[in-house]
């Protein structure tokens, strides 16, 4: 790339010259403004305090010495001072007719990178606990880590996404209890079942039922447990285990069974709602088999052997308050049940045993102040902490009219991502969720999201690419042929030269918010080229041209395309041909 050659050469030029510090490393950027050329360096302004001289006096040393080497004229066109002492650098013409070529010849693979070949990443994202359906705030945590996954396989990682769980303590306790309710409430609703000899119902009073199994009668309160599950899910699986058990069920004398089929019931439905999404799991990792394996109690011993746990109040404590933080930290409660942070460490001891090169966990907001005593302790343990990475979002609010959108009209006191995405589509969904920062508080604009129009930035991007799919299937219609050469040196027009140059910045794009870990700029710069192709439909004209420029013109119009195909790919978005 000329980014690289234009470094390579002003490295080169600046080790000639006295005083300049061994490491030195010169910036090439975009200019703020495209007339002022194609990349730029402020080199000599950061060496003035070195050199003790003015930055345009050094800024005409180094053009000098650039001029002198010389620059290779097919990539590099000119180079200028401009202002205090800015550098700025014209790509040669020719090069960007090369680079076009190349990128029409990369095609489904243009943009993909074989920079981190070897590397392999774990994304662990969603890692919703299996007690009811995936919501709004899930969604962001889903796209986001999808997305991101998409990002590192085109830059070269081996990529696993993985959903951490835990299917056992008191939130999967109380939910087999909210099963186990509704299935008696269920029961009591319908006739007594014929089937069932060993059990029957019949309704004592407004709040209580009467069980009768064998020969013993005894009172049930209808109502649910403390922090019981709400939500119509919960009688659906009632109601299944009805049809499928009778009555049979009410002889259980645990919640394991109504516990296990809740599991299965929610972890189907919210498998079936990511796939809505386009988002597949390689791996599902369950809290449980930490303690089966022994793995919560090693690394509690080898804390321990650390010399950073120590035990009060019949509770065990994490020195936490020696390593940054305020306080010290609860790992074990008085009760002997472990609090969350414990498995967590041995979790991420586990991610560690499976060698990845990267480690990137997506958390909500909640979690800001919890995640760094697992980095804590991994450090204290000898790891690698730098492997591991954190991704905080910021929670989502629903809008419509200008005001949040609060309850949901079917289940419960929130809004489902199934919901979401029956309003305004899987792909609206996945693109509003990645347009900010994901460090930034996100308002779902609903009225927005479900207009047709250039303001919606999906349907924008998705348009503009249906768009060069017509021009291009009217080009074939009135006798194109796309096996022709094309002459691209012909693609000189200003609005030509601007559409390549923003089509050629694709690879480097990828690999910056790759590693800055900043998906929403994908969309961001996806907007910047459907702008860029419609300046230049506007200006160059295709069918009707003389063939050779047409021909030129057609593969530009591929190009811009298949850009516009790959990034939309990345961000899981569909790319129709017609709209």
């Amino acid at each position: 790339m000329v980014k690289e050659y234009i470094k390579q050469e002003l490295r080169a030029v600046l080790a000639e010259i006295d005083g300049v510090p061994e490491a030195f490393d010169p910036e090439i950027m975009a200019p703020a403004r495209a007339e002022h050329g194609d990349w730029a360096t402020n080199a000599a302004m950061r060496l003035a305090r070195h050199l003790r001289t003015s930055p345009r006096a050094i800024a005409e040393d180094i053009i000098r010495r650039l001029i002198d080497r010389p620059l290779d004229a097919d990539r590099v066109a000119a180079c200028e001072i401009a202002g205090p002492g800015f550098i700025n650098f014209r790509v040669a013409e020719g090069y960007l007719h090369r680079a076009l070529e190349k990128l029409l010849a990369a095609g489904n693979a243009y943009g993909r990178s074989s920079q981190r070949a070897g590397k392999c990443a774990l994304v662990e994202f969603v890692s919703a606990n299996p007690t009811g359906p995936l919501t709004v705030g899930h969604g962001r945590n889903a796209v986001l880590g999808d997305t991101l996954a998409n990002l590192l396989e085109w830059t070269g990682y081996s990529v696993t996404r993985e959903y951490y769980f835990n299917d056992a303590g008191r939130q999967m306790r109380v939910l087999g209890e909210s099963v186990r309710a509704r299935y008696e409430e269920v029961l009591a609703e319908t006739s007594p079942p014929e089937a069932a000899a060993h059990a029957q119902w019949d309704k004592h009073a407004a709040t209580y039922w009467t069980k009768v199994i064998g020969d013993d009668r005894i009172e049930v309160p209808a109502s649910f447990p403390d922090g019981g599950y709400q939500g119509a899910y919960i009688k659906d699986i009632a109601r299944t285990l009805v049809d499928t058990h009778g009555a049979a069920l009410l002889a259980e004398s645990s919640v394991d069974l109504f516990k296990e089929a809740a599991k299965e019931a929610i972890f189907a439905d919210m498998e079936a709602t990511l796939a809505r999404l386009g988002i597949r799991m390689d791996t599902f990792f369950n809290e449980r088999s930490l303690y089966d394996s022994g793995a919560i109690t090693r690394t509690l011993d080898d804390l321990r052997a650390h010399g950073h746990v120590y035990e009060r109040d019949g509770a065990v404590w994490f020195k936490t308050s020696q390593l940054g933080k305020d306080t010290d930290t609860v790992l074990v409660k008085s009760t002997g049940e472990p609090t969350y942070r414990l498995p967590d460490i041995a979790y991420h001891r586990d991610k560690y045993r499976r060698q990845y090169d990267v480690m990137v966990n997506i958390f909500g907001a909640d979690h800001i102040a919890t995640y760094p005593d697992i980095s804590r302790a991994l450090e204290v343990l000898g790891y690698d902490a730098s492997k591991l990475e954190v991704l905080i979002y910021q929670f989502v609010t629903l809008m419509r009219g200008g005001e949040e959108v609060k309850m949901s009209t079917r289940r419960a006191n929130y809004v489902t991502l199934d919901e979401l995405m029956d309003e305004v589509g899987a792909d609206v969904t996945r693109f509003f969720f990645l347009m900010r920062s994901a460090q930034t508080h996100l308002e779902f604009d609903l009225d927005l999201a479900k207009e047709a129009s250039d303001k919606n930035p999906v349907f924008y991007l998705q348009y503009a690419h249906a768009r060069i799919c017509s021009i291009l299937q009217k080009a074939e219609e009135t006798g194109f042929s796309f096996a022709r050469k094309a002459n691209l040196r012909r693609l000189t027009h200003e609005a030509e030269g601007v559409l390549i140059k923003e089509l050629l910045r694709f690879p480097e794009i990828l690999r910056q918010i790759a590693e800055a870990r900043e998906a929403h700029r994908l969309g961001v710069y996806l907007r910047g080229v459907a702008e860029s192709f419609t300046r230049f439909y506007h200006w160059c004209r295709i069918i009707g041209e003389e063939e050779e420029l047409a021909t030129a013109r057609i593969a530009l119009a591929r190009a811009a395309r298949l850009v516009l195909r790959n990034g939309l790919a990345i961000l899981g978005i569909s790319a129709p041909e017609r709209m």
